[in-house]
C-alpha cells in the first residue's frame, strides 16, 4: 500500500471509529458518552496503546497503519514488547514512524525469563549472558533510537541467602549499567506479583526494587511501576509512588481484577492519573492490559475509559 492509499485508508477508518466512538456507551443500564469533539484532542498524559491494540478499528495488521490510527486517536505515545523480535528493517520502519509522528516510545523487553534464576546468581555464565543481552540491548537501541529497556531479574534460588541474592542481584545490575550507560540507555526493572501471574519470581514489591537502585546508582536503572501488578502485591499505590518517585522512569498500567482497562476493576485510575499530573510526569504510561469487551466495541470501550480518566 502506498503513501496516499495509507492516509485515505486510515481516514475512512479512523472516521468510523470516530462514529463508534461518539455513539453513547450502555454500562449497567447508565449511558456514558465521550464528546464529539474532543475524542481525538491530545491526552494530556502520554496514555501508550500497544501495537496492534487497536487494529479491529483500525482495520489492518501492518504496524504503521496501527501507529497512525494511535496517533489519530490522541495518543501521544505507543509501546511494543516484542520490539526485539521484529527484524531490523521492521524495527526501523516503526522507529522512523514513530519519531515522524512525534510519539514517545514505552520500554521494550530485553529480558524477562520467568523459569530460571538468573540475576541472584553469582555465576561467570550469567556475566557471559548478560554481556550478549546488553550487546542486543544496545543494537536495537541504536538502531531505532528507543533508550529504555525492560528488565526481569529472573527467579530466587532458595538454596542462596536472599541477602546475598539481593547483593548478586546489584552487583550484576552494576555490571549491566556499566554497558548501558555510556549508550545513553535506561533498563528499567519491573517488579511482578506471585499471588496470581509470576510465582517464584525474585523481584515483586517497589521498595525492593528502589532498594536495588538506589545502590546501584546509575542512571541506567530504574523502575518500570506497574500498578496493576503492584496492586495485588502490595497496594497502598499512589503512597508507594511518591516513596520511590525518584528512580521511576516509567508507567504500565491495567485494572485489578481482570487486569482490562481502567474502570473495570478496583483501582482509581483517574485518581492516579491526576496524582502523576501533579508531579508534572512526562514519561509513558503503557497500557498493558486486555479488553472487557471483545471486538471493536471493546477497543471503543478501551478509548472512552482514558478520555473518562484524562479530564482531572
Amino acid at each position: 500500500m502506498d503513501k496516499r492509499s495509507r492516509r485515505s485508508f486510515i481516514s475512512s477508518t479512523a472516521a468510523a471509529g470516530a462514529a463508534l466512538l461518539a455513539a453513547p456507551a450502555l454500562v449497567s443500564g447508565r449511558e456514558r458518552a465521550v464528546p464529539t469533539a474532543v475524542v481525538d484532542k491530545p491526552f494530556r498524559l502520554a496514555y501508550a496503546p500497544s501495537i496492534g491494540m487497536f487494529r479491529e478499528l483500525c482495520g489492518s495488521d501492518d504496524p504503521l497503519d496501527n501507529i497512525q490510527f494511535i496517533a489519530d486517536k490522541g495518543f501521544r505515545a505507543v509501546f511494543d514488547n516484542g520490539l526485539p523480535g521484529r527484524n531490523p528493517g521492521e524495527q526501523e520502519r516503526i522507529a522512523s514512524m514513530i519519531q515522524r509522528m512525534g510519539l514517545l516510545m514505552g520500554p521494550w523487553v530485553l529480558y524477562a525469563d520467568f523459569s530460571k534464576a538468573s540475576f541472584v546468581l553469582p555465576h561467570r555464565e550469567v556475566r557471559d549472558f548478560l554481556s550478549m543481552k546488553m550487546e542486543e540491548g544496545i543494537d536495537i537501541a541504536n538502531r531505532t533510537g528507543f533508550k529504555m529497556a525492560l528488565i526481569v531479574p529472573g527467579r530466587y534460588d532458595e538454596k542462596i541467602h536472599p541477602e546475598l541474592q539481593l547483593a548478586n542481584v546489584i552487583d550484576n545490575l552494576r555490571y549491566c549499567a556499566e554497558l548501558t550507560e555510556p549508550e545513553g540507555i535506561t533498563l528499567v526493572l519491573e517488579p511482578l506479583n506471585t499471588l496470581r501471574d509470576h510465582p517464584g519470581l525474585w523481584l515483586t514489591r517497589m521498595p525492593q526494587a528502589y532498594q536495588v537502585c538506589k545502590a546501584v546508582n546509575s542512571p541506567a536503572v530504574k523502575i518500570v511501576e506497574d500498578i496493576y501488578h503492584q496492586q495485588i502485591t502490595e497496594g497502598n499505590l499512589i503512597p508507594n509512588i511518591d516513596a520511590c518517585w525518584d528512580q521511576i522512569a516509567a508507567f504500565h498500567v491495567g485494572d485489578n481484577p481482570g487486569r482490562n482497562e481502567p474502570s473495570t476493576g478496583e483501582i482509581n485510575y483517574k485518581n492516579i492519573f491526576s496524582y502523576l499530573h501533579s508531579r508534572d510526569y512526562e514519561g509513558v504510561i503503557c497500557m498493558e492490559h486486555g479488553r472487557s469487551i471483545k471486538g471493536p466495541e471493546g477497543v471503543t470501550r478501551v478509548i472512552e475509559a482514558y478520555r473518562e480518566c484524562d479530564p482531572f
